[in-house]
């Protein structure tokens, strides 16, 4: 569609859409082998959208059969790397020529803004891809210095079969962050939607097949996390499981892989952003902005919320007020509305959740400055006002735990110390970001700071060029760049004696 469609013309091609509803195994869909299936049900209407196959154990099984029978015959595993490079920036080329159809999916099942499912999340899907499809052909072994009377090799090969398990706040993208490196360089993938979003990730499967990719290659297994998710990090055949989403279910991983075949893991986990603006912010309305589009973004379904805001004390109030004049503008519409910034929470338990911390952070005394109510109740959907809360101590419920809703808590803090003792004060740090014209208390707060990314006078500025990762318990391991696919590869040492 064009830039000028509305929102009738993006609820005609809602209603015309074919869903992708069973689970995506040796290059076919099928259904679950027990047939069962779980409701998809629409955030913007409570509505049943379609009902997808509910896979177990025996289904995860097929799919790391498949893949391991695709990963030993070298179908993709031995591709010369030019040809992996085709398939991949094909693949690419697809998702950007099936836009619509990808966006429509995605805002249906997740609920985020139409206009964001086109302009972020399918184009940063396809960029990904294509950049890794690119990565192909200029990943290279090395010769090590030894003596000249050896020759010792160091290649790198793929693992074989990799458990991806995704999260629902951005289905297509996090999958494009696991398939790029690890297609790249040559695992087979058994891809594990989160229950709630895993309408794109069928139908990515399909494009990835009519790109080129063999069958077998990527197989796509919906289902419940406590039974595919646990299937999947369980089986003895699977080599490695990257898994993005809470640090909760994160540890699953960790015990499941100890208890089973001692499979790498990689996790990208939960975040409690600290957002810290000095007094010599250089650009206050700037900072607010961001702000405010750092927690109400993505309705705050975001590892990397900014959900603690940290002002100095001098700045306080006339900072809180510049934020909240940008909340006021940033209400929950209809998703499938061009001109709506802000959606709906992805389903109705998140909701309430989300509900429940607010109640938390009113019976903890925090001042409740703006929001804090459910919106939106007569579309059946599940909406959430923009809320900001301050007051806010660190000791304080909403301070410490992860909501992943639009709900931000205002902290001051007298001097930069202060606000670095605040910032590192939780178990989390993934990411964390600060406004000052200084460069001295930049970089000394970016090196202080114990997270994976630090953002200097911006928020939550990206690019597939940069890792992505968190430390402490927001996991380990790095999304995007070309360090992403150190995770997904081994070294081997060919040692030669020349005589």
């Amino acid at each position: 569609m064009t830039a000028a469609a509305s929102r009738a013309d993006w609820e005609a091609r809602a209603a015309a859409l074919d869903f992708r509803h069973q689970a995506f195994i040796g290059g076919r869909a099928v259904p679950a082998a027990s047939g069962e299936t779980f409701d998809c049900l629409s955030p913007a209407t409570g509505r049943l959208l379609t009902r997808v196959a509910a896979c177990g154990p025996e289904d995860v099984d097929r799919a790391v059969r498949s893949a391991r029978q695709a990963f030993e015959a070298g179908v993709w595993r031995d591709a010369a790397p030019k040809h992996r490079k085709k398939v991949l920036k094909r693949f690419a080329e697809l998702i950007r020529a099936n836009r619509d159809e990808l966006a429509l999916l995605e805002t249906l099942d997740m609920g985020k803004p139409i206009r964001d499912s086109l302009a972020i999340d399918v184009q940063s899907t396809a960029n990904c891809i294509e950049y890794y499809g690119e990565a192909c052909d200029k990943l290279y072994d090395e010769i090590a210095p030894t003596a000249p009377s050896t020759m010792a090799l160091v290649l790198r090969e793929p693992l074989g079969v990799i458990g991806a398990v995704v999260p629902w706040n951005f289905p297509m993208i996090m999958a494009a962050w696991k398939l790029g490196p690890a297609l790249a360089a040559g695992n087979s993938v058994v891809l594990k939607p989160a229950e709630q979003s895993p309408l794109t990730a069928l139908r990515l499967a399909e494009l990835a097949v009519e790109a080129g990719l063999p069958e077998g290659v990527l197989n796509v297994v919906p289902g419940l996390g406590e039974t595919a998710g646990r299937a999947l990090g369980l089986h003895m055949d699977v080599d490695m499981v990257a898994f993005t989403g809470s640090t909760e279910v994160g540890k699953y991983f960790l015990r499941y892989a100890g208890e089973s075949n001692m499979k790498r893991v990689a996790l990208e986990c939960g975040g409690k952003t600290p957002h810290i603006v000095m007094p010599d912010c250089p650009d206050m309305e700037a900072a607010a902005k961001a702000a405010a589009f750092g927690i109400f973004f993505n309705q705050g379904e975001m590892c990397t919320a900014g959900s603690r805001l940290l002002v100095h004390e001098a700045i306080h109030d006339d900072f809180l007020d510049l934020v909240i004049g940008h909340a006021r503008t940033m209400q929950p519409g209809d998703p499938l509305d061009p001109a709506t910034s802000m959606g709906a929470i992805v389903d109705e338990r998140q909701m309430e959740r989300v509900l429940g911390y607010v109640e938390a952070g009113r019976a903890e005394g925090a001042e409740l400055r703006f929001g804090g109510r459910r919106a939106r109740a007569e579309s059946g959907g599940w909406y959430v006002e923009p809320t900001v809360f301050d007051r806010v101590s660190p000791e304080m419920t909403i301070a410490r735990e992860e909501i992943f809703g639009p709900v931000l808590s205002t902290l001051t803090f007298r001097d930069a110390a202060e606000a670095l003792r605040i910032a590192n004060g939780t178990i989390y740090g993934l990411a964390a970001a600060i406004w000052t014209t200084d460069i001295n208390t930049a970089m000394k707060a970016a090196r202080a700071i114990r997270s994976g990314m630090v953002w200097v006078n911006c928020f939550d500025a990206d690019d597939i060029t940069v890792p992505f990762g968190g430390f402490k318990q927001s996991g380990f391991g790095r999304d995007k760049s070309l360090h992403a696919v150190e995770k997904y590869t081994d070294l081997k040492t060919v040692w030669i004696e020349l005589r």
